[in-house]
């Protein structure tokens, strides 16, 4: 049967396909500007959407393009134009929802300014952070976020000869001039210590899983709080490198019953959530016969029974704070404050 549109078809694609398009099966410029008889920098200015093309033929270009399934490839446009749509974004993991949480913001942010978050994950090991930044820098990242402030000596490295704008994100710095947006870990681990003393808690365990930088500076937090009440006693410290985890709470938390504690201070809110499990299936009064706080207020902590203690960190802000920031420094503007301290809540619920 024949067409019954007034329009002519799109001219189809000539046989011989470009190598690139032959070696990779991508559509390729190439084809596009084949198939519309033009130069295939005539279809890169249409579809950039540069005046000098005449509105006609753009919509022509546009249609062929759909047409034909050609999706821009951004590693070849970054090379043409100098200038990278990807932000090297390195967490240390992606199981922690805290992380999942300040992910989601900074895509919120980098994406409606026309950039893509390129995912590392550094397993809180330097040496693959380092690793990774040797990956992803040769290819020209327009900018990165960081979490902490904790590199080998090979990152600071590349990073200084990259010269890539650079945001740290979680912690703050106290040298001048280095971008990050974050709050004070050791504040906030003192001030949950304290409220625990405010209750009359005098021997509490600090129980930590990873022993991360971050973790230690909750660490710090907590013995300066103690100190401070003149009640401080190393022996109250489990220190566990294992990943955090639930059942590592539960295991932390029947190690700390051997301490005969009056209060528990987990790192995280997963131990913690662990420790009110078995504390239950144990049949342990929380907070009766012992106090328990966590750190982070992830999500169930409201839900536990009792619900749980902890400390609210701004992940959503630092996030959309840290990519704003970056988006600045990209433009090359000149950024007011590259300090930002969004600070973070104490949480008093039931199970202290």
């Amino acid at each position: 049967m024949a067409h019954s549109s007034s329009e002519s078809p799109l001219p189809a694609p000539a046989a011989g396909r470009t190598r690139s398009s032959r070696a990779t099966g991508r559509i390729t410029l190439a084809d596009v500007a084949q198939a519309c008889g033009v130069s295939a920098m005539t279809v890169s200015r249409a579809l950039r959407g540069e005046r000098r093309v005449a509105p006609g033929l753009v919509e022509k270009i546009r249609a062929a393009a759909d047409e034909l399934g050609y999706v821009p490839d951004p590693a070849a446009r970054a090379l043409a134009s100098q200038k990278s749509s990807q932000v090297l974004v390195l967490v240390p993991m992606l199981s922690n929802t805290l992380f999942v949480d300040l992910l989601e913001a900074v895509h919120q942010v980098l994406f409606k300014a026309g950039y893509q978050a390129l995912i590392g994950v550094t397993h809180y090991d330097t040496a693959e952070e380092e690793l990774l930044l040797r990956t992803y820098l040769p290819l020209r990242p327009a900018g990165l976020l960081l979490t902490g402030l904790n590199h080998s000596p090979g990152a600071e490295k590349l990073l200084a000869a990259s010269k890539v704008p650079c945001v740290h994100l979680m912690e703050l710095s106290d040298r001048a001039g280095t971008p990050c947006v974050g709050f004070s870990q050791t504040d906030a681990g003192a001030d949950i210590t304290r409220h625990l003393l405010a209750g009359g808690r005098r021997r509490i365990v600090f129980c930590a899983g990873q022993l991360d930088v971050r973790v230690m500076q909750r660490a710090e937090g907590y013995r300066n709080a103690l100190r401070e009440a003149g009640v401080y006693d190393q022996t109250l410290e489990l220190l566990w490198p294992q990943p955090t985890s639930m059942a590592l709470g539960a295991q932390l938390f029947n190690a700390a019953l051997a301490l005969k504690p009056d209060a528990m201070f987990f790192c995280n809110d997963d131990i913690a959530q662990g420790a009110l499990l078995e504390a239950l299936r144990l049949g342990i009064d929380v907070p009766g016969q012992v106090a328990l706080a966590g750190f982070n207020d992830l999500a169930g902590s409201d839900q536990m029974l009792p619900p749980l203690t902890t400390i609210r960190t701004p992940r959503q802000s630092i996030g959309r704070e840290a990519a704003q920031m970056l988006l600045q420094l990209m433009r090359g503007d000149e950024v007011e404050q590259t300090r930002i301290d969004l600070g973070y809540e104490l949480i008093v619920r039931k199970s202290s």
